[in-house]
């Protein structure tokens, strides 16, 4: 199953909703890719996950990499759309003391313009 990426903007916050599974390979590249770009034109970044499914440890270690591109490049990404399973994985791995997580989309653009 194909990473499907789509890009919007919303009140100055980009936001990446991504839809299928995070792996190893072609997916994480896609994604890797993507937010690349998207780095290059938006500091703040909403990584929206309601619509993936699965994420190995190839697609957990591209979501670190692309948030530590961000953090060098003086630009952030806010996660959102967390399902049970994505959010345990982040908490096994304590990856979730590294990402800011919000239930809703709107929560984490709110928590770019300091009202969250």
């Amino acid at each position: 199953m194909n990473l499907k990426i789509e890009t919007r903007q919303a009140n100055g916050v980009t936001i990446v909703s991504c839809q299928g599974r995070i792996v190893f390979g072609d997916e994480a590249t896609a994604l890797r890719d993507s937010l690349k770009g998207v780095l290059g034109s938006s500091r703040r970044i909403v990584l929206n996950l309601s619509g993936v499914a699965y994420i190995d440890s190839g697609g957990l270690g591209t979501l670190v990499g692309a948030y530590s591109s961000a953090r060098s490049a003086g630009a952030d990404i806010k996660l959102t759309g967390l399902g049970q399973r994505i959010r345990d994985l982040l908490q096994i791995t304590k990856l979730v003391t590294v990402f800011e997580a919000y239930d809703t989309e709107q929560e984490a653009i709110a928590a770019f313009h300091g009202s969250a």
